[in-house]
């Protein structure tokens, strides 16, 4: 294992820092483990959970989604810990390597324990592992670059994102085969042994990193200074408002594919698993980035001037009409219709429109304008408005659950609910936004 010390790059401007290829290979073969086990997760929890004695004893669907939503906040609330372990103690890498150990043994636990206590313990242990790497992953990113070598930090940041849904992308076609064909064991298992490999590229690249030192005390000595707390402060604001988009975002992954369960699944000639359309979810984006970024950009910025602040709002926006096409679609399928899942991929295309212009873009802001001592820090509040979205989510489903298994808001006034609550937080952030402005802050060359 690498030492935690300083040391340069020594690259050019137009030449990628050495440790960039394995961290993309990791990021990949981390989120195909993530995705591929988060892409069946209701489906099993609805279809496939037993009890101790072996017999079925299924999920409702309110609970599976409370359930899956409470597991993704727990995912978005430890890069927390992660990023104090990280920046206070351990390091990036150490914090990195350690802690996808323990995602290893999270998939494990679900490869061979098809119960409660399985799902349990194997979820627990991934929400630790994963979340813990998530904030530190990015910011070791991000460490690789220096002054000399700082445009190119956005393409790095493209490639990672690209890699993500790289990763997704297969894993959510093959893991549903998998659990159709053999079963929970193998479909949690293929995932447990990406993890492996992903642990094992990111030990291989160790002494290419630039290394940045735990800042030890002088970490929480920067996080309560006046700069801390004001960068924290400016960039807390603005999650807010990304929370309530997650709160509606994550839902493809649960309350889609329960909806995807009563439609029509032939669509290109084949027919669809029900968790397997959020397919669409990483092939939308591999295609947007570079659609966004060498075409519709530059193209609005010939009109008028594409800032941050306004990426994010019109990403806000953006979501109020996927959700009211997936409120139309559940009132057809309320008054006995089966309407196309064809209508999931035009959802698809609206919310992804917005995810890549609001999270390509608070990734980046939330790296930049982070001090240098704070940067897995404030990564780790960037994915805590993730988590904060799916417990609204969670708490939501779990509320509006009746003792006699009917819910308290209707199918479509379920829909109707978020769509109105996005557009609150849409109009509002128009106002907001103009009084959020941050300052760069990058590695120097002497450090």
């Amino acid at each position: 294992m690498a030492s935690e010390t300083d040391h340069t790059t020594g690259t050019s401007k137009l030449t990628m820092p050495g440790g960039i290829p394995f961290i993309v290979g990791n990021e990949a073969a981390e989120r195909f483990s993530y995705y591929g086990m988060r892409a069946i997760l209701v489906i099993f929890m609805t279809q496939h959970l037993r009890n101790a004695t072996g017999e079925l004893e299924v999920m409702s669907d309110p609970e599976s989604r409370a359930w899956y939503h409470a597991f993704s906040s727990a995912v978005y609330f430890f890069p927390l810990l992660g990023a104090i372990i990280s920046d206070g103690f351990l390091g990036k890498y150490r914090t990195v390597f350690f802690l996808s150990l323990v995602y290893c043994l999270g998939h494990l636990a679900l490869a061979v324990d098809d119960t409660r206590m399985g799902l349990g313990i194997g979820l627990g242990l991934i929400a630790l592992g994963s979340g813990g790497i998530k904030p530190c992953v990015a910011a070791n990113l991000g460490d690789q670059f220096n002054e000399s070598n700082q445009r190119l930090l956005s393409k790095a940041f493209g490639w990672f994102y690209f890699a993500v849904n790289c990763g997704a992308f297969v894993s959510t076609i093959v893991t549903p085969l998998l659990l159709q064909k053999f079963g929970a064991n193998w479909a949690f298992g293929v995932p447990g042994l990406l993890m492996l490999l992903a642990t094992v590229l990111f030990w291989m690249g160790r002494k290419r990193y630039v290394h940045v030192p735990p800042a030890g005390t002088a970490f929480l000595r920067e996080a309560l200074s006046g700069q801390g707390l004001k960068a924290i402060g400016k960039l807390a604001f603005l999650y807010c408002f990304f929370a309530v988009f997650w709160s509606i975002y994550d839902q493809n992954g649960s309350t889609w594919v329960l909806q995807a369960t009563h439609m029509d699944r032939n669509f290109l000639n084949r027919e669809w698993l029900p968790s397997q359309i959020q397919v669409m979810n990483p092939i939308l984006v591999m295609i947007y980035i570079p659609l966004f970024s060498y075409v519709l950009y530059p193209a609005v910025n010939k009109v008028f001037t594409l800032t941050p602040n306004r990426k994010i709002g019109i990403g806000f926006f953006l979501t109020v009409p996927c959700v009211l096409l997936i409120a139309w679609v559940e009132y057809r399928i309320q008054a006995g219709d089966t309407p196309n899942i064809g209508w999931h991929v035009v959802a698809f295309m609206i919310l992804i429109a917005g995810e890549v212009m609001l999270y390509q873009t608070g990734l980046e802001l939330s790296y930049t304008q982070a001090p240098n001592a704070m940067k897995s820090l404030i990564m780790a509040l960037f994915n805590l408005s993730i988590s904060l979205g799916n417990m609204f989510t969670s708490g939501v489903n779990f509320f509006i659950q009746n003792a006699d298994g009917s819910t308290k808001l209707g199918p479509v006034t379920y829909h109707l609910f978020f769509a109105g609550l996005m557009l609150i937080t849409a109009i509002l952030f128009v106002f907001a936004s103009r009084f959020f402005s941050g300052e760069t802050h990058l590695q120097s060359v002497e450090n």
